[in-house]
């Protein structure tokens, strides 16, 4: 059974009286719970929510991952699934360049990385080169050379154009 919530008027934070939220007038869409504000939006579109302590807070655009991929690198390299990816290129042994559907704000954004593939021991998973666009990453076995391997994985967050 769906839930519905039915009111006659809104009072935002400003105290004005809407027949619905317009954040383009200014207006703050404050969540209070018990006595206190645990999320907030603003006119910017920016999401605030109240951290698990009570009072820091998180911006939950910038707490979001940006990008994601796994992939397989080994033969015709492939996505096996992907969030902002408009693709890979397969550069050569042991080196992928994906690209954004949307692209990022600037290069400075950070990439956490994970390979747990059996064809390199002791493999890892770098930067290579980062622009706005796109991101080349390069795969490596355990002695440091480039290796195509096959379980693959990154994340980046930061912030987006």
């Amino acid at each position: 059974m769906a839930s519905e919530l039915k009111v006659d008027k809104i009072f935002n934070a400003g105290g004005d009286q809407d027949s619905g939220i317009n954040l383009a007038t200014n207006d703050t869409i404050k969540f209070d719970i018990a006595t206190s504000t645990k999320a907030t939006m603003a006119s910017t579109g920016i999401v605030t929510i109240v951290g698990e302590g009570g009072t820091n807070t998180t911006n939950l655009q910038q707490g979001l991952a940006k990008f994601w991929v796994r992939w397989n690198g080994t033969g015709t390299a492939a996505e096996n699934d992907a969030f902002n990816s408009s693709g890979l290129t397969d550069n050569g042994t042991g080196s992928t360049t994906f690209g954004f559907t949307t692209n990022m704000g600037n290069a400075n954004y950070s990439l956490t990385t994970s390979n747990s593939s059996v064809e390199a021991n002791n493999s890892q998973t770098n930067i290579v080169a980062a622009a706005t666009s796109t991101i080349e990453m390069g795969t490596r076995n355990g002695g440091g050379s480039l290796a195509d391997t096959s379980l693959n994985s990154g994340q980046i967050c930061g912030d987006l154009a």
